[in-house]
């Protein structure tokens, strides 16, 4: 089926993982014309253009937006409200969305500036460990969710804009549902921040350990313990604004977590085999709906070869 939506001009305003891998889909689906890049970490910049992700960079976001009829925000969530503020002033009519996984903050920023912008929030439900323009790749949004949490406006030109938005993520693979942005940091905060925050405390916790030195804890690694260390491996500059941008929710589900972490205890301490084997069960069954779901494959270890 044809592409229904085409950009004149681009501008990619952060080229790491999220952001090349947005842009490659949209070059590869000929959604746009022109791809301009911009990004306060001059290194990426140039590799971004000698990879051929964007086609020109650009070394002030003035410069970078001119004549842009999308705007895709895909820095730091900490950055991103700023960058609004920014592009309020520069009066841009161009359709903006971001890719960060908090939402509550951007809607907020939305919100401050009013109508003179266009900003639709979006996050991607999709990524790697790996960071950096050089591990974009164009496939990565291929059958994965994009949960789009537009702001409270009710005129036809915000509906149309949000249209385009879901538009577009459909045209590079994603399965789009629209979503409230506070119940999106709620569940995200359940389904990604806090497994995250599990995986950056375990590590810290192993390597801290005065009687395991670090050889043995890569020699030994089971593939409990290498999952965590992949999830561990992700970017900590976005990490670390996605809990501050976040903290309520996370606190809130940090909160039950401990609970259902003092019930475990409990049972360990004092052989409570029956509540051991029912948390268990539960978490069994989920997996099991995951993998139904075709949000993971059923293959023994996760499909590896070892």
């Amino acid at each position: 089926m044809p592409n229904t939506i085409n950009f004149d001009r681009v501008c990619l305003i952060g080229v790491g993982l999220i952001g090349s891998s947005l842009v490659l889909a949209i070059r590869e689906n000929n959604l746009s014309k022109e791809i301009i890049g911009f990004d306060l970490n001059d290194k990426a910049l140039i590799q971004a253009k000698s990879l051929g992700i964007i086609d020109e960079a650009r070394n002030s976001l003035d410069e970078a937006v001119e004549n842009a009829d999308l705007i895709i925000i895909a820095t730091p969530v900490g950055a991103s409200s700023e960058i609004i503020h920014t592009l309020s002033k520069n009066k841009t009519t161009a359709l903006i969305i971001d890719v960060g996984s908090v939402k509550a903050t951007i809607v907020d920023a939305a919100q401050a500036v009013g109508k003179d912008l266009t900003i639709v929030p979006c996050h991607p439900i999709a990524g790697t460990e790996q960071s950096g323009p050089e591990a974009g790749f164009a496939r990565l949004f291929n059958d994965r969710w994009c949960i789009v949490t537009p702001l409270p406006r009710t005129d036809d030109a915000y509906r149309r804009a949000t249209e385009t938005a879901a538009a577009l993520w459909r045209a590079v693979g994603s399965k789009v549902e629209i979503m409230d942005a506070a119940h999106h940091d709620l569940a995200l905060a359940v389904t990604s921040h806090l497994p995250h925050l599990i995986a950056f405390t375990l590590v810290g916790a192993a390597d801290d350990l005065e009687n395991v030195n670090e050889a043995e804890i890569v020699k030994y690694s089971a593939g409990g313990f290498r999952d965590f260390t992949r999830i561990a491996a992700s970017d900590p500059v976005m990490w670390r604004d996605v809990f501050l941008g976040n903290k309520e929710a996370v606190l809130e589900v940090l909160g039950r977590f401990s609970e259902e972490l003092s019930i475990l205890q409990r049972a360990i301490r004092w052989g409570d085999a029956q509540t051991l084997e029912q948390s268990f069960s539960r978490g069994r069954r989920l997996r099991r709906a995951i993998v139904e779901a075709g949000q993971e494959t059923g293959k023994p270890n996760f499909g590896r070869d070892r």
